[in-house]
């Protein structure tokens, strides 16, 4: 399946103007995971205020404790902070990985811009290793930008 398959269907969703935003956070998660195979859990995680830490806020899959992160810790954490797109293929590679599943093999967290700012970030967890692509990161880069002009 060509991601960009989604965009039509992601872009009519974000332009709803009866849903609010949670509601259409929790949607894209929704047909991302139900639409790549290799999505097993999707998530929206967005600064907490003033502090440095990450909230989630919107996901997709088995629900996970790690509703908090503070910057700089795991993979969100340190996208967080190097506002850069991080693709790990094998996560048990990573010293400072925050296993939220026995059954995650690789992981992919995009940072997503506001105003040229880091607010947050897409994260998706694959039980398939080295599961992303260039197709992928720029897809979810595209998510991102689409989803920042509804917050």
């Amino acid at each position: 399946m060509k991601l960009t398959s989604l965009q039509p269907q992601l872009t009519e969703l974000l332009n709803e103007n009866t849903l609010d935003v949670d509601h259409k956070l929790t949607q894209v998660c929704e047909i991302l995971k139900q639409n790549v195979a290799h999505y097993d859990w999707v998530g929206f995680y967005f600064k907490n205020g003033d502090k440095d830490e990450l909230k989630l806020r919107a996901f997709a899959g088995e629900p996970t404790d790690h509703t908090i992160i503070p910057f700089g810790k795991g993979i969100c954490g340190q996208v967080a902070v190097s506002n850069e797109n991080f693709l790990v293929d094998d996560v048990s590679a990573q010293d400072n990985y925050i296993a939220c599943s026995i059954h995650v093999k690789s992981e992919a967290v995009i940072p997503l811009f506001l105003d040229g700012e880091n607010i947050g970030q897409i994260d998706i967890d694959s039980h398939t290793p080295n599961a992303f692509t260039k197709e992928d990161e720029d897809f979810l880069e595209w998510v991102n930008a689409q989803v920042a002009k509804v917050l």
